[in-house]
């Protein structure tokens, strides 16, 4: 988990012809929130989004999903703003539907969950923010 390695190749490489895609669980549209604006940067920077947030029907002009299992893709990457109570169900359900990439947001820890995930074979990145990790090396 976190290893520097894992970080770069989760989030890759994204180019107009063949973006990255995640799926951010708890975006919000409340534009303060870290979900909103770190989302938004990812948008600037080429990455698909797929907002999944069950109590809105769009945000960023991207349609919302109640959930992963509604996705019409396989995203790249998960991206989680919710607590960590929550990420078990998540890790449940990227297990499920076999997703490759777990980041959860700076801050919000489920080592149990994390573990679970690393066993079923899935890449986790906890407690980092993706947007600075993005611009960590992305500024190189």
């Amino acid at each position: 988990m976190n290893e520097p390695e894992i970080i770069r190749n989760t989030l890759g490489i994204t180019t107009p012809e063949n973006p990255r895609t995640i799926a951010v669980i708890g975006l919000s549209e409340d534009r303060s929130k870290p979900s909103h604006y770190v989302s938004a940067y990812m948008q600037q920077h080429g990455y698909k989004l797929y907002p999944i947030n069950p109590s809105i029907q769009e945000v960023l002009g991207e349609k919302s999903y109640a959930s992963l299992s509604d996705l019409p893709i396989k995203p790249d990457i998960v991206n989680v703003f919710r607590l960590p109570k929550y990420i078990p169900a998540i890790v449940d359900e990227m297990i499920q539907l076999r997703l490759p990439n777990l980041w959860v947001q700076q801050g919000i820890v489920n080592r149990e969950a994390a573990a679970r995930a690393e066993a079923a074979g899935i890449h986790v990145v906890m407690d980092h923010c993706i947007m600075v990790e993005h611009r960590r090396l992305t500024s190189r």
